[in-house]
């Protein structure tokens, strides 16, 4: 098949552009689209054309295949060229309308012709090219093939000799010989060929155009082919009758006579040429009609032709599976029709009867020993249609049980349910486990699919198969959200409070994942609100632990306990003070959390929110009447915390609500706030601890004063600040621990740069050296 090359299209598109002023191939196609919807009868040439050449897509392609009339495939088509723009309407009238249809094509470039003289060369507005290309290089019009495929173009250059409107006008036309004025030679012609009298037809003929048409619009090959006139036929043949002519119904001679079942005539036809795939206003085909009236060797004739024809399109069998036209596939099939013959897509009958999900179609050519390749499995399992993927299941021979397990894993993550149920019918063990030890039923329920599910259980898929972590179908569900497969499985017998993974229920698992509709189901169903884990922890803490707040109040809605323990004794308002989440401390203490409450270790939330450094929640803890004094095991208060780890602002927050009453508080080891901040080298919190009147001479258990304490950390800047202190009570430089070392000893004994620093500072601040 030869096709203008798409580059030569653009250049030739670009070349009208710069010699034509905006010239609307689109106005004309929807002046004159009842002509075109009518006048088009090769549309399945046209979309290949249109296809080939990168016009179409071949999606759009079938789109318009999938219209039953001729009339409806036509008007779909140009509405398509329309929208698309002025290029592709272009290209749509010339090349292709005038190499597939050239009869119409003239028609076309007679009105564009008259128009444009009506308007004047100068200001044309519309496709004058295609009366001007017709004088630069023209494509040398064909009728299409009889093997259905688009015709082959040849480009010659010739000489321009005429004007284009003199050309068109030159151009022999059909005689429409209309009801009134049919002259009475042409009645006695078209009476001759009907009688076979091929004597009185060729000396008639002298003065009459071999292709004129009735009112009918029957040629006298129409006549001949329905009358078996075959010596009639062979010589108007002989003369250049053309093949294609239709007439009022779309039909050509090749239609009339296989209707007939007219052997002989249908064979002299066939080998002239004519088009056998050619299709009527109703879509019918001339084997068609010849299998409708049971003209059955016409039938075998036509399919020999195809058969001998072996080439890559679109046969009567892929016709008939596209219409679902069971019975005809059988007659085709009975009489030699090839059941995997290939159109140009490569496809076959079965595929487009798969495709179309016709079960009737696709049985028949089952039965006939149509090959299942894996396009075909493909575009069944696709179309999760049960009844197609059965058939196919029980007529493939290829199928091992690895590849129907991977098949119905498969169908379980696209919710193939259709799918699903056809393979466990043929014998695919439900409960399979794959690669990672997942079943069918787990994978359906981690993925939320819930027709898969209820097809699984319902073949007798295992409710309570676990993943090695122990998770069960429930716990996977939850994970997803999916509230309908949840039910579905706790309906079927799952129980709303298995255990999973260290003692995880459902509702833990709803909690972790914040899925707050997951939790009323599991509740409405049974679920145990305060269910705990191997670490006693419940629901309520792991939404805490989270920060997941739409899961907690869903919980506490549904009464859980505020003030419950886990293994630590920390309540939920302990972690959500470790996690800083002010909004869920607000909404724990609103249903009744006790901010004072401790923990193993007797820290209360406010210690964990200023071991933290979150002051908004150190911040909500004082505002609810937490005691900002109270000491855990280790005698440190909240302050003690905050001074440890340089949190400013919650220490002005503490040192605020507790009117400086802490500030001298000693933990286990004796040591104050202050030691802490300059153990730490926290500064600018030594001199904010300072101005709150810290004192700069405590003593901790290893009679350290915070000086010590700077010194042996190696921290110059808080050594300077405790140093240089002046507004108070003064470091006492010469103050001795209870190993009798004084800071600038205890300095001394330091190895790295900071140390080294301080040492030179408390020389020259004791003026030891200047």
């Amino acid at each position: 098949m030869l096709h203008i090359p798409l580059n030569k299209i653009n250049n030739f598109s670009m070349h009208l552009s710069s010699r034509f002023i905006n010239p609307y191939a689109t106005d004309v196609m929807k002046t004159r689209k009842e002509e075109l919807v009518f006048g088009i009868y090769n549309t399945d040439y046209i979309l290949s054309w249109l296809t080939d050449n990168g016009i179409f897509t071949q999606h759009k392609k079938m789109l318009v295949s999938t219209y039953k009339t001729r009339l409806e495939k036509n008007s779909r088509l140009l509405d398509m060229l329309m929208s698309q723009g002025e290029r592709a309407c272009r290209l749509f009238f010339y090349p292709c309308l005038k190499t597939v249809e050239p009869s119409l094509y003239s028609s076309m470039r007679h009105y564009v012709s008259e128009f444009n003289e009506k308007i004047g060369d100068g200001k044309r507005q519309l496709v004058g090219y295609l009366l001007e290309k017709d004088k630069d290089g023209v494509q040398t019009p064909v009728e299409p093939r009889r093997d259905g495929s688009s015709p082959r173009v040849l480009l010659k250059k010739v000489k321009p000799k005429k004007t284009a409107t003199r050309e068109i006008q030159d151009q022999p036309r059909p005689q429409v010989a209309k009801s009134k004025q049919v002259p009475s030679d042409l009645n006695s012609l078209f009476g001759a060929a009907a009688k076979g009298d091929l004597s009185l037809m060729k000396e008639m003929l002298k003065d009459n155009d071999i292709n004129a048409v009735n009112s009918h619009h029957e040629t006298l090959l129409h006549i001949a082919a329905s009358n078996g006139q075959v010596s009639v036929l062979d010589y108007l043949i002989s003369k250049g009758a053309k093949l294609e002519i239709r007439d009022k119904n779309g039909r050509t001679a090749l239609h009339r006579a296989s209707e007939k079942g007219h052997a002989e005539a249908v064979r002299a036809l066939l080998s002239a040429g004519a088009n056998l795939y050619a299709v009527d206003n109703e879509g019918n085909a001339p084997l068609h009609l010849a299998a409708r009236n049971q003209h059955f060797d016409v039938v075998k004739m036509m399919l020999r032709d195809e058969i001998g024809n072996p080439k890559n399109r679109h046969h009567f069998l892929h016709m008939a599976a596209l219409t679902d036209d069971s019975e005809l596939a059988r007659l085709l099939l009975d009489h030699g029709a090839l059941v995997d013959a290939k159109d140009e897509h490569k496809m076959t009958a079965l595929h487009y009867a798969v495709a179309k999900g016709f079960a009737k179609t696709t049985r028949v050519l089952l039965e006939a020993g149509a090959g299942t390749d894996p396009g075909i499995l493909d575009t069944a399992f696709n179309s999760n249609n049960h009844a197609i993927f059965s058939l196919l299941l029980q007529y493939s021979k290829e199928l091992s049980p690895d590849s129907m397990v991977s098949a119905l894993f498969k169908a379980v993550q696209a919710n193939l349910h259709g799918i699903i149920m056809a393979l466990i019918d043929r014998g695919t063990d439900v409960n399979a486990k794959n690669d990672v030890a997942y079943t069918p039923l787990l994978l359906a329920a981690e993925l939320g699919n819930r027709e898969s599910a209820e097809v699984l259980i319902e073949k007798g898929a295992h409710l309570d198969d676990r993943l090695p972590n122990l998770n069960t179908a429930l716990h996977l569900a939850v994970q997803a959200g999916a509230i309908s497969t949840i039910k579905l499985l706790i309906e079927k017998g799952l129980g709303a409070n298995v255990g999973g993974p260290g003692d995880q229920t459902a509702l833990h698992v709803a909690a972790f994942h914040n899925k707050p509709d997951a939790a009323d189901a599991l509740v409405a169903a049974g679920a145990k609100i305060d269910a705990v884990t191997k670490d006693l922890a419940t629901p309520l803490h792991i939404a805490s632990q989270k920060s997941n707040l739409e899961v907690a109040q869903c919980l506490l809605r549904h009464k859980a306990k505020v003030n419950i323990k886990d293994k630590l004794s920390k309540t939920p308002l302990h972690l959500a003070a470790e996690a800083g989440n002010q909004a869920m401390a607000e909404l724990l203490l609103k249903y009744g959390a006790d901010p004072n409450i401790t923990d193993k270790d007797k820290k209360t939330p406010l210690h964990l929110a200023a071991m933290s450094g979150h002051l908004g929640m150190a911040q909500v803890m004082l505002g609810s009447k937490a005691r900002f004094g109270v000491k855990d095991m280790d005698g440190c208060t909240p302050l003690h915390y905050a001074s440890s780890n340089g949190s400013t602002e919650i220490v002005k927050a503490l040192l605020t609500e507790g009117k400086n009453k802490n500030i001298e508080e000693k933990n286990v080891w004796r040591k104050t706030p202050l030691h802490l901040a300059a153990e730490h080298g926290h500064s600018d919190l030594i001199g904010l601890l300072l101005n709150h009147g810290a004192s700069t001479h405590a003593l901790d258990n290893n009679r350290d004063t915070p000086l010590h304490c700077a010194c042996k950390a190696g921290h110059v800047g808080s050594v300077q600040t405790l140093a240089n202190w002046s507004r108070g009570e003064k470091a006492n430089l010469q103050a001795t621990n209870s190993l009798k070392k004084t800071p600038l000893q205890a300095a001394e004994a330091g190895t790295t740069e900071g140390h080294q620093q301080i040492v030179t500072f408390l020389k020259k601040k004791m003026l030891l050296t200047r």
